[in-house]
């Protein structure tokens, strides 16, 4: 079978090759069959490839743009929990493409390692580690004491044992999260008001400051769900905080995801970027039940990772960078780039689709791509 391979090397790519040479050998196929098969797939790869010339970026707008009427705008909750949601449709599409740093639902897939991937219990445990928790989930009530110029916190015996925490090391964080001394008093936070001036509103404020003060888990998880997916639990978060996730024991590195694209480019570099975008359009795409060839969602994501930064497609972006004036100045904002070229002295080369549409030429693209020349025979 490898020699029949190596013959293909060069005229089939070495990971459809790869591919097929798994298949066949569980598939047990006899020589004849590999060569049969190999031909047929060189047949097929051959089929698809674009030809020279061929207006690649007019083609992908039109195969995005035709199903990206049909996307519905909606946002998906996960089993009813509000806060674990996902954009999904039109919405999540115009998020990726303009390359939003802020995104509406941040979330994560945590994939885990044996056993926490099989052990109900130890996910749940795992799980309450990774939220991040601020004293007002620990709290039972906050109390605001006149008398004393005092603000007093009686925590949930019950939610202290799920996180593994006690009073002390709660009063402890508060201290050093607020900067100031708490007192513990049979299970109660007692924190006194410094104030000298307006000395009930300062208390009232202390009071909504205490409840928002990080205690434990991972900054920016808001909300944790753990789900079975295949046999096997997967922990999907609302926020998301690659960098320390990556850092918990029992946490599976290599397949946890995250759907923010700067976060990702941040932590991971700029081809994990490139390839959650793809990951991410094609989730969208299979949502919503539309069928877009692969290798346009590829192209798009090259454009937008292409200069080792993740540029959006909009005026300050890739379309704002674009060589052509007369490209740029289609966009968005046409009288600043024309303005703009005049002051500087540019020129415009006319060698793409949108310039040579503006000033009614030819444009140098499938057959207006090669010239003519012909040599007429002396008439005698």
């Amino acid at each position: 079978m490898d020699t029949i391979i190596e013959k293909f090397k060069g005229r089939i790519p070495n990971k459809i090759l790869k591919d097929f040479k798994k298949e066949a050998t569980e598939r047990k196929l006899n020589n004849k069959d590999v060569e049969k098969v190999l031909e047929h797939i060189k047949d097929e790869y051959e089929k698809a490839k674009i030809n020279s010339g061929e207006s690649i970026g007019v083609i992908t707008a039109e195969s995005f743009g035709e199903p990206g009427t049909q996307m519905t705008l909606n946002v998906f909750h996960f089993a009813g929990v509000a806060e674990v949601s996902v954009s999904t449709g039109l919405p999540r599409i115009i998020e990726l493409f303009d390359a939003r740093k802020t995104i509406k639902t941040p979330m994560m897939e945590i994939y885990l390692e044996e056993p926490y991937s099989k052990d109900a219990k130890k996910v749940r445990k795992l799980a309450a580690q990774i939220k991040e928790i601020k004293l007002s989930w620990l709290a039972n009530d906050f109390v605001v004491n006149m008398a004393n110029m005092q603000v007093e916190v009686s925590l949930n015996a019950q939610r202290l044992s799920d996180i593994g925490l006690n009073s002390a090391e709660v009063s402890k964080r508060l201290g050093e999260g607020l900067k100031t001394t708490v007192k513990l008093i049979r299970d109660k936070l007692i924190l006194k008001s410094t104030a000298k001036e307006n000395e009930m509103m300062e208390l009232y404020k202390l009071k909504e400051k205490t409840k928002e003060v990080y205690i434990s888990g991972v900054k920016k998880i808001k909300q944790v769900l753990p789900v079975k997916n295949k046999g096997e639990f997967v922990i999907l978060t609302s926020g998301t905080n690659l960098k320390d996730v990556l850092q918990i024991k029992g946490v599976d590195t290599k397949r946890t995801v995250c759907n923010d694209l700067f976060e990702v480019h941040k932590i991971l570099g700029i081809e994990a970027a490139r390839q959650t975008v793809i990951n991410e359009s094609v989730k969208v795409i299979e949502d919503q039940g539309l069928d877009v060839d692969i290798r346009h969602v590829m192209f798009i994501a090259d454009i937008l990772t292409s200069t080792s930064r993740i540029k959006g497609i909009t005026r300050s972006g890739i379309t704002g960078e674009k060589a052509s004036v007369l490209a740029r100045a289609s966009f968005e904002t046409p009288l600043r780039h024309i303005i703009g070229a005049t002051l500087l002295g540019e020129k415009d080369p006319l060698n793409s689709v949108i310039e040579n549409v503006i000033i009614n030429q030819p444009v140098p693209l499938g057959t207006g791509l090669p010239d003519l020349v012909v040599k007429m025979a002396k008439k005698e």
